[in-house]
């Protein structure tokens, strides 16, 4: 998938192309096809279903040359081909490179629309056969991964008709799936296995355009029909202008932040998903198209200075599915916020525990957080008022069964003989690891689950008394108090002047030293001076590799640059950090990261930061792509939004009327323009500019409609500025 030994600057491009919209997605290699019997997940899918498993175009029955391709777009496809040099018996068939094919794709309201295009590019007269061969397996997500196999049901036929194929599947769950195929001129021949063959002829210069659409049926749901080709664009597009208009834009003079801001609103703007309660970020592509508790809730979490409605419509999705009930199976407890739903036929039939499953610990607090920050940065307290008995349950979860032996702390320990060993962020079998290299054992107690809950309560808190409910605060600070005492008399090392990763189910300290305690630095669980170590050992050399914060020291014994969680770099990790060292003021450090992820997106394709990278020192001179990485990963194209929250140290609360800001442009930057910046009841505008010689960055403000005074460390030049 990925590609190693680049020469420094040289993408480390990823060999395959991906488009979606909402629950529909579209994953080829970079010809446009899903070659049958594919081992690397190529496929139509929703609903956890794979509804294409094959897409072949050839000509003359060979398969094309690429030229180039591309999904920058992330909503359409692009593929540029030709015909290798055909001959027979001695006879040219076609001369190579006569024919341009060119693959045209995109997805609106459930149905994939694809064209190809044929224009001769010979001084003569052409003609030729193409065919596009379509097969689909309707397999389950998780076999696919190759993670599970199970009870699963069959394909009960191939259906011919005119212009159309119709393949039907009977899943072992009773439920009928359908993948229709249509096309748009008569074809010669339409085989039973699904291959579609036209003849065509076509004089120099001369283009013809054969359409497809491509249709997923699951009984029970409603059927999304095909529109006019040119509708269908124009509905898409109008959707992304929309996206655009209601959005925070921004404009630098430093062309690697524009670009990675562009990217990163894309790649949110395709991982929203509305499943009817508001749009929200689904974790990543491929293999995470689904409602994830922590990854969405992060992924909004980053998007609140960009759109907060998806903060909303994340709030809501994950109160939906929030637990009621004692579920070993399913590792639901009630008040807890789920980890993953999956909708399959594995899950159907309950041979996985993913209806939702639970085992996450950080999802349930990381909810009552992003609650707590969406209301700091618009004031909406209709909509705490409407999600009250969530959180409420929420808070109730943390202190009875969130902690399993009433010590005072969250932990997890997975009960489901089908759950997840390691219910953190982290969450792969050898990521809690102890000095000596022994795994540890659960119940685990993670060192930022505590900072989400310290952050939970006291926000919470805040929230309770702009309702008068004065006790129910008091109480939550009382709570919030001793969780810090306790917190830091457990959890310090001295030896290390750093925070232990976890505490044992010995309540032994697991002292590696990891990322982890950074995300304390936004929770403010960590007072000032244990903060200023925190952050002076994150960006030593043995944890900060150049590009980014590591996952796990060089230093400690699980430490390992290649492994997924043991020594890696992931952005949305380094992104937390960034969050707390700006509001903590630790704006060089800030700053100094925030270059190392930008000097590293250069490396990637479409300037696209992956979900992780390996923690390789970056005087390699590129970063070291992990082989396996999501990419687009919604918490990962969040991490730019994080920079333009830590340039303008941004820090608003709506609900005392004060917007505060630090701003510190990085290295190469010396002007940054911000429109359309919505928090409380409007939007904020304005320019930021670093002059040569000058000690701190202007601020000119050119709009102002929040509600909220703006306040900096320096003079701001008002122009159309309401306070």
């Amino acid at each position: 998938m990925l590609k190693f030994g680049q020469e420094p600057g040289e993408d480390l491009t990823l060999k395959q192309r991906v488009i979606k919209e909402n629950d529909l997605f579209l994953l080829t290699d970079e010809n446009g096809d899903i070659p049958p019997g594919s081992t690397d997940g190529c496929g139509l899918y929703t609903r956890d279903t794979r509804f294409l498993s094959r897409l072949e175009l050839s000509i003359n029955g060979v398969k094309p040359v690429l030229l180039e391709s591309t999904a920058e777009t992330n909503c359409q496809a692009v593929f540029r081909l030709t015909n290798p040099h055909m001959e027979a018996n001695g006879q040219i068939k076609l001369w190579r490179e006569s024919v341009e094919m060119l693959r045209h794709r995109f997805i609106q309201d459930g149905v994939l629309y694809e064209s190809v295009s044929y224009t001769n590019y010979s001084p003569k007269r052409v003609a030729f056969e193409t065919t596009l061969a379509f097969g689909a397996d309707f397999a389950d997500m998780f076999v696919v991964r190759g993670i599970q196999a199970g009870r699963i049901g069959s394909v009960t036929g191939i259906g011919v008709q005119d212009e159309r194929i119709v393949i039907r599947y009977a899943g072992a769950d009773g439920i009928a799936r359908e993948t229709r195929i249509a096309w748009n001129v008569r074809a010669d021949r339409v085989s039973p296995d699904g291959s579609v063959t036209f003849s065509i002829e076509l004089e120099p210069r001369e283009t013809r355009t054969i359409e497809f659409t491509v249709t997923p049926v699951i009984e029970g749901e409603n059927v999304p029909e095909p529109r006019p080709r040119e509708e269908a664009l124009q509905l898409l597009d109008a959707s992304y202008r929309v996206w655009e208009q209601t959005s925070t834009s921004v404009d630098s003079d430093l062309d690697i932040f524009n670009r990675l801001y562009r990217r990163g609103m894309l790649d949110l703007r395709m991982l929203l998903t509305d499943l009817g309660h508001g749009p929200f970020p689904v974790a990543g592509l491929p293999w995470y198209a689904v409602p994830f508790g922590r990854d969405s809730l992060i992924a909004a979490l980053q998007m609140l200075s960009a759109n907060p409605d998806v903060a909303l419509g994340t709030l809501r999705t994950m109160a939906a599915y929030q637990g009621s009930k004692v579920d070993p199976w399913r590792d639901e407890t009630p008040g807890k916020i789920m980890h993953e739903i999956r909708y399959g036929e594995l899950a159907n039939t309950n041979q996985i525990p993913f209806t939702p499953y639970y085992g996450s610990v950080d999802s349930t607090p990381l909810f009552i957080v992003l609650a707590v920050e969406y209301y700091r940065w618009t004031g909406d307290l209709d909509a705490i008022r409407e999600l009250m008995p969530a959180l409420e349950r929420a808070l109730a979860w943390i202190d009875e069964s969130g902690d399993l032996d009433n010590d005072g702390f969250i932990e997890y320990h997975s009960v489901s003989s089908n759950g997840i060993a390691n219910q953190g962020w982290k969450d792969s079998g050898d990521s809690i690891v102890h000095d000596s290299g022994e795994f540890a054992q659960s119940p685990i107690a993670l060192a930022e689950v505590q900072g989400y809950v310290y952050l939970a309560k006291t926000g919470m808190a805040g929230i309770f008394r702009k309702l008068g409910r004065n006790a129910e605060a008091e109480a939550l600070e009382r709570s919030a108090a001793e969780l810090k005492l306790r917190f830091d008399r457990l959890f310090w090392m001295p030896d290390e002047s750093f925070y232990a990763i976890a505490l044992d189910r010995d309540k032994r300290q697991v002292r590696s030293v990891t990322s982890n305690p950074g995300h304390l630095l936004m929770t403010g669980l960590a007072d000032e001076a244990r903060a200023e170590r925190i952050v002076r050992r994150l960006t030593a050399p043995d944890m900060f590799s150049g590009y980014g914060i590591r996952t796990m020291s060089e230093q400690s014994a699980g430490y390992n640059p290649m492994s997924y969680h043991n020594g890696s770099v992931w952005p949305h990790d380094n992104s937390l950090c960034l969050i707390g060292m700006s509001r903590m003021g630790f704006t060089e450090e800030a700053l100094r990261v925030a270059g190392g992820l930008m000097r590293a997106a250069e490396h990637f394709e479409y300037a696209r930061l992956p979900e992780l990278f390996c923690g390789y020192p970056d005087s390699l001179g590129r970063p070291v792509p992990y082989p396996v990485a999501c990419s687009p990963q919604a918490w990962a194209a969040g991490t730019p939004l994080v920079f333009l929250q830590v340039f303008l140290g941004l820090d608003p609360d709506v609900p005392e009327g004060v917007i505060r800001l630090r701003p510190a442009l990085p290295d190469g930057m010396n002007r940054l323009n911000v429109r359309g910046l919505r928090i409380g009841s409007g939007t904020l505008s304005l320019t930021v500019t670093r002059r040569e010689g000058s000690a701190a960055p202007t601020v000119s403000v050119e709009h102002n409609s929040t509600g909220c005074e703006l306040r900096v460390l320096h003079a701001i030049h008002h122009q159309d500025a309401q306070h």
